[in-house]
């Protein structure tokens, strides 16, 4: 305990010190990049319009994120499990380190290392990537034309499918999440990946494949690996000062038995509800809280609409997975729905109040029983800073139908308060 509190300690330390010499810097925008903190949120894929920022040579912006919460949650189960006693305390602090480097005019790297997470007490790389959105490496204005329209990303990094993971807490990215937990189905995974995108006039549209493995390895399994395939269009464009519109759709296809089944538990940080559902005498389940359908070959689409008007912001989810656990066994299939509503106040909208609604429902194979999930959070927060930002909400979670009988879930619930405090910069 005493060693956390102590690394807990050196890490805020670190993260103060740099952010005062962050301050003193007096350029650290970047081309094609999103920036940590509130100027950050609701920003989705970068755009072709931040060529504003001149190349000036090579550039390397170091940043970090910081997370502290506050848990109080009680759970509860009708199964004949013991779970674990829970109490009202502080969960452990996590914190990424964060390197952009601009390399060449139109040529961005990104690398995160995770310093502490809840999985993981020890440092370790989350992934990164290249970004290309100019040629002039090649030639000056090489392919000028095309590049206006055309970005290409490759790395080892998070994939883009759907619009959710540009919301959620990514360890101690919480900045960008009004809420403290994210999606019960969290489409997120760090996987080698190429994309190619295409934007014009609000219009997005983007082809990508991945390996499909979270873990890398030249060793092949019991099957041939096949590469998993995705993409997505879209439009979203700022119709007029008061109104913005975006809405796009997203396909995932995972088409082996020996890879790919990590788009829904490929987050190796840990979920935000610690604890929860879990039986007295059971080691630490860093996913607590959340579900995976846990299917291997499947394919999955994800609708998301966002609007906003004024202070008055909506985003959601439409999710539909179709696949299954093994060779062996018929194909299931699960629902998502998600819908956050959330007003922000004031001129520079440092202030939120919100609710948001998730269920997932479904079954594991054609003729399982039904399984429904429903998370109900309301909460809201304050930027107290550009870069740091206070939240607080109510959560409410519970297991219904016969698809969780006999397991621990049967007849669960956990509902509680949960505070937390981010920094970013």
């Amino acid at each position: 305990m005493k060693n956390t509190i102590l690394l807990s300690s050196i890490i805020l330390l670190i993260f103060v010190g740099i952010s005062k010499q962050a301050v003193a810097q007096n350029e650290r925008d970047l081309q094609y990049f999103r920036p940590p903190g509130l100027e950050g949120v609701n920003q989705f894929e970068t755009t072709k319009d931040s060529a504003t920022v001149p190349f000036t040579g090579v550039k390397v912006r170091v940043g970090g994120d910081f997370a502290i919460q506050f848990q109080g949650i009680d759970h509860s189960t009708e199964s004949t499990d013991t779970l674990a006693t829970l109490g009202n305390n502080f969960n452990l602090p996590t914190a990424n380190l964060n390197l952009d480097v601009q390399l060449a005019d139109g040529v961005r790297m990104s690398l995160v290392t995770y310093l502490s997470s809840r999985n993981h007490s020890e440092a370790w790389v989350k992934g990164g990537y290249i970004q290309i959105d100019k040629l002039d490496f090649i030639r000056k204005d090489y392919l000028k034309e095309v590049m206006k329209v055309v970005t290409i990303k490759a790395g080892m990094d998070e994939i883009n499918y759907g619009d959710a993971h540009f919301r959620r807490t990514d360890n101690a990215r919480a900045i960008y999440n009004p809420f403290v937990g994210n999606y019960l189905m969290d489409a997120f995974t760090t996987e080698p990946f190429a994309e190619l995108y295409f934007q014009k006039h609000g219009f997005l549209a983007m082809a990508g494949i991945s390996n499909g493995k979270l873990n890398q390895s030249v060793v092949k399994g019991t099957k041939e690996p096949k590469p998993s395939v995705y993409g997505k269009v879209g439009y979203d464009k700022q119709l007029n000062d008061d109104f913005r519109f975006r809405l796009t759709a997203s396909l995932f296809n995972s088409p082996g038995y020996d890879n790919g089944q990590y788009l829904y538990s490929g987050d190796r940080a840990g979920a935000r509800y610690y604890n929860v559902m879990q039986l007295h005498d059971a080691q630490g389940n860093f996913r607590s809280g959340r579900f995976s359908p846990g299917f291997w070959k499947y394919s999955a689409f994800q609708l998301n609409p966002f609007v906003k008007w004024k202070g008055l912001e909506f985003f959601g989810i439409y999710e539909l997975v179709n696949g299954d656990q093994s060779e062996t066994a018929t194909e299931g299939s699960f629902t998502q729905i998600g819908a956050e509503l959330l007003y922000r106040i004031g001129e520079e909208e440092k202030f939120f109040l919100g609710g948001r609604y998730n269920q997932v429902s479904g079954e594991d194979t054609k003729d399982a029983a039904v399984k429904t999930i429903d998370r109900l959070n309301i909460g809201g927060g304050w930027f107290m800073t550009d870069n740091v930002m206070v939240k607080a909400e109510y959560v409410n979670q519970s297991y219904s139908d016969d698809g969780w009988i006999g397991t621990v879930y049967q007849g669960g619930n956990f509902n509680g308060v949960m505070m937390e405090a981010a920094i970013s910069f």
